[in-house]
């Protein structure tokens, strides 16, 4: 009998060929969008700097500035009032959407937190761009979404593509931009989500480089790196800044109690930071801004001891002021400006002791953002890439690990949370959850020392409403039964229930802690 090989078909799999494509596609209009935004506040910046420079050259016209702040403040409040999800950062909403926890609108949100947020920020008030920059980023993932008429986890991965997108373009990083999403915002390295996240963010990133320029946001030059001999001051700067990071999570967090002892309604609680603004501007404008500049400056001339000290007194108290209040802006950059200046401060102290050299400061104030934010975002892997990207170097990667663990640990050990999801459960209220009848997935990985790890599947009670249908293991996936033993670095795809999505996986949570 006459044999002939037999060709092998070889099904060709575009599932992530596809998911690539559509990040590029929300990447470019993120990337448009919030360079736009980006751009819009930085002249709005410029512009009240250039403002209370005539006043005090002219006392008089403080008058109309004082009502065109009132008038402004009360325009962002009535956005806020139509669309409660434009205030703050956005962030906690992005994650909460991830998680199924809630769900808006895309429209009405978008140009809200874009105009808002341009108003806001752009006013000079101590408030970051790069929040609001991811909600609009996820927003215009979630409208391709819709118009694609995507949903489940493709409608995800858009939104957390989106996200990342906009990250990129605020800070010119996309690969800290993708890690920050998958670290702090989903919480899970989805191979689909990491496809499209990185896909959008270079894509975004792009488009932002056209507009601003290659020079990095905090191109800050310095003498030579850190010896060896100075590591130990690595150990105390974290320290230091762990302290004062668990403060400030404390203080933001209860600023929304503090402001409900106002007779104000709360939409109208950004009138408090717009007329604070006033003195600060008139006394120290270039103090103005979520504090890009304040970073570039002080690493150009640190002031002396006391005066860094002012600053940041001043920063901090009118930061989680401006915050706290639910205008729309975020803490991304204020975080960093103020670990900025306790670097600084840290850097003059060990100085003035005899401790270090003086040309060491600028080092300290880079590895004191990437700790500070460590610290309080508890994403330190983001933390350090975040600030190499932005820097423009990799030579001090081992410093901002060596800060950035400590920072992360001594927070921890204070019993601080992530920022973010802090912010989230007080975003979410208690509501109850119908049935929608349509399918969704559910990805929850498997750690080294879960309590799944080395157990079979019919050792655990699942929750109601949920079903194992496959375990992802590399780049294979195993179809499960009662006897699969599930292992470290595994990914249970379990079909639940769309409006349930966010109970079960906190039921799961739950389940992990338990004893089996």
């Amino acid at each position: 009998m006459d044999k002939q090989p037999q060709a092998r078909q070889r099904r060709i799999d575009l599932t992530r060929l596809s998911a690539i494509g559509r990040g590029l596609l929300v990447g470019l209009l993120a990337g448009i969008v919030v360079s736009i935004f980006r751009f819009c506040i930085q002249r709005g910046v410029q512009f009240v700097q250039w403002v209370y420079g005539q006043i005090l050259a002219t006392p008089w016209l403080v008058i109309p500035w004082i009502v065109l702040s009132i008038g402004v403040a009360i325009l962002v409040g009535l956005f806020v009032k139509q669309q409660p999800d434009i205030k703050g950062s956005g962030i906690p909403q992005v994650e909460g959407q991830l998680a199924g926890e809630l769900d808006y609108q895309w429209w009405p949100v978008l140009w809200r937190k874009f105009v808002g947020g341009i108003l806001g920020i752009g006013s000079g008030l101590f408030l970051g761009r790069e929040g609001p920059s991811i909600q609009l980023g996820a927003t215009i993932g979630q409208g391709v979404a819709e118009k694609m008429k995507q949903s489940g986890a493709d409608r995800r991965s858009l939104i957390a593509g989106g996200a990342a997108a906009g990250l990129s373009a605020a800070f010119n990083a996309p690969i800290a931009s993708t890690l920050f999403v998958l670290e702090e915002v989903y919480h899970n390295f989805s191979p689909i989500i990491w496809t499209t996240a990185l896909a959008s963010a270079i894509a975004s990133n792009f488009i932002s480089l056209n507009f601003f320029g290659l020079v990095p946001v905090l191109h800050i030059p310095y003498g030579e790196n850190l010896p060896l001999s100075q590591y130990g001051n690595l150990i105390g700067l974290g320290i230091f800044l762990g302290i004062f990071g668990y403060l400030y999570q404390n203080v933001t967090l209860s600023m929304p109690n503090w402001y409900a002892h106002l007779r104000l309604p709360s939409w109208l609680d950004g009138l408090v930071p717009f007329l604070l603004v006033i003195p600060i501007g008139l006394l120290w404008p270039q103090l103005l801004g979520g504090g890009n500049d304040v970073i570039l400056n002080i690493a150009a001339a640190s002031p002396a001891l006391l005066a860094l000290i002012g600053i940041f007194v001043l920063r901090f108290v009118f930061s989680t002021i401006s915050y706290g209040s639910g205008l729309p802006g975020g803490i991304f950059l204020p975080i960093l400006s103020l670990g900025a200046i306790l670097g600084a401060i840290y850097a003059q102290a060990m100085v003035a002791l005899g401790w270090m050299p003086a040309h060491f400061v600028a080092n300290f104030i880079i590895f004191a953002m990437a700790g500070y934010f460590a610290g309080i975002g508890k994403a330190p892997f983001t933390a350090i890439l975040l600030i190499t990207e932005m820097v423009g170097t990799l030579h001090h990667l081992m410093p901002l690990a060596v800060v950035s663990m400590t920072a992360f640990l001594v927070v921890d050990l204070l019993g601080g949370a992530p920022i973010y999801e802090a912010l989230l459960e007080k975003l979410i209220k208690p509501r109850q959850i119908k049935m929608s009848g349509i399918q969704d997935q559910l990805e929850v990985p498997i750690f080294e020392g879960s309590k799944l790890e080395g157990h079979q599947v019919r050792d655990f009670k699942w929750p109601t409403d949920s079903l194992l249908i496959a375990i992802r293991r590399g780049e294979r996936q195993v179809i499960p039964h009662g006897d699969t033993l599930m292992r470290a670095g595994d990914t249970l795809i379990i079909m639940v229930d769309h409006n349930r999505r966010a109970e079960i996986r906190h039921a799961i949570d739950h389940l992990l802690v338990a004893t089996p």
